[in-house]
């Protein structure tokens, strides 16, 4: 039974021990979507970038070794006509 590492981004990583450091509320922005959300993180709100725009995630400890992408959804679900028109 192989237990993999968990893969943590590098420059995650050093935002993330920087913005400890500092005490620092400011969101950080990251690309790395498949970096491992990591106890550090905890408390932290990140900007995860989601291929368009940058999709604001506030980590709280039920995410802990889950990945940044699934909080940031890529797809837009689509509206049909018909249903804007029941919902008035």
């Amino acid at each position: 039974m192989s237990h993999s590492i968990p893969f943590v981004d590098h420059n995650v990583e050093k935002k993330v021990h920087k913005a400890k450091a500092e005490n620092s509320q400011a969101p950080i922005k990251i690309y790395a979507r498949a970096s491992t959300i990591t106890p550090d993180c905890v408390g932290l709100t990140f900007l995860v970038h989601n291929g368009k725009l940058h999709v604001p995630v506030f980590v709280t400890e039920e995410m802990v070794g889950h990945k940044f992408g699934e909080f940031a959804p890529t797809r837009k679900h689509p509206v049909h006509a018909g249903d804007r028109k029941t919902k008035k």
